[in-house]
């Protein structure tokens, strides 16, 4: 029989906000612990506006030092378009090295056969500029990226390095149309013991969306019952613009992080 130490999060309910393609490990994870998981993607993965000015860095890949992945998507979306033309990551120009930020990430990048020549000791970008192995002077960087909404501070901090940046949308990640009708009952019935953010979109699109289906004032009250848990420190600073509190915070910034301060954050309340 399963200890209670082995299920900590027995009887409690909590809401995930991934997007949809991302939530079965978070919901494995959760559930193997005892909790009743119930989803709120909070965003829907697709592709940018235009392809070219990826398409077009990719055929220039021989002329970069450098291809910087922060996140499996944009690992995803790059080998989508290279093998549109008979390429593959793993077959990339030999001058050509791959950091990686995250952990997802490098093993997305493990699974293709492509091992990231670099992954910084934490999962969040200001940890790759400090750790990065070699001068930024005279590199030439390709950043895969987010169409909207991501940080601008890698390709800064590189160009202030002496880096030449070259960034390009990979993918986009928009706002869903609606709630799962389950989720958004056991939010209003004060149900949920704890609501998880993975990245700050997830952050403004589960406001946006509550607003737009209960209303303001009945969103803040929402909020009142469940702990606020974050990935990491821009989805922690964006909670606490928007809801105004962070209860947990993921240690390391990862989806192991994230479950693990799921269990913290309801054991104290």
């Amino acid at each position: 029989m399963t200890s209670v130490q082995q299920q900590p999060l027995q009887g409690s309910t909590v809401v995930i906000t991934r997007a949809q393609e991302q939530q079965s490990e978070g919901r494995r994870m959760l559930e193997s612990l005892g909790a009743r998981v119930l989803e709120l993607p909070a965003l829907e993965i697709g592709p940018p506006d235009t392809w070219a000015p990826l398409d077009d860095a990719l055929a220039d890949l021989e002329n970069f030092h450098w291809m910087i992945l922060s996140s499996a998507n944009g690992v995803d979306a790059v080998e989508a378009r290279l093998q549109m033309t008979g390429r593959c990551l793993a077959r990339c120009p030999e001058n050509l090295k791959i950091a990686a930020v995250g952990r997802k990430t490098a093993q997305r990048l493990e699974d293709l056969g492509v091992p990231a020549d670099f992954v910084p000791p934490t999962f969040v970008a200001d940890s790759l500029i400090e750790h990065f192995p070699v001068s930024g002077w005279g590199l030439r960087i390709l950043l895969p990226r987010v169409q909207s909404g991501g940080r601008t501070l890698l390709a800064e901090a590189f160009g202030e390095a002496g880096s030449r940046v070259v960034e390009v949308a990979a993918y986009e990640s928009r706002c869903p149309d609606t709630i799962p009708s389950e989720t958004l009952q056991a939010l209003e019935a004060r149900e949920v013991d704890a609501i998880s953010f993975s990245s700050g979109k997830t952050v403004n699109h589960t406001v946006a969306l509550l607003t737009k289906a209960i209303g303001d004032q009945r969103m803040a009250l929402v909020f009142q019952n469940p702990a606020v848990v974050s990935i990491g420190p821009q989805t922690s600073q964006r909670c606490m613009e928007l809801l105004g509190r962070v209860d947990a915070e993921a240690s390391p910034h990862d989806l192991d992080g994230l479950v693990e301060a799921c269990v913290q954050a309801i054991q104290r309340r």
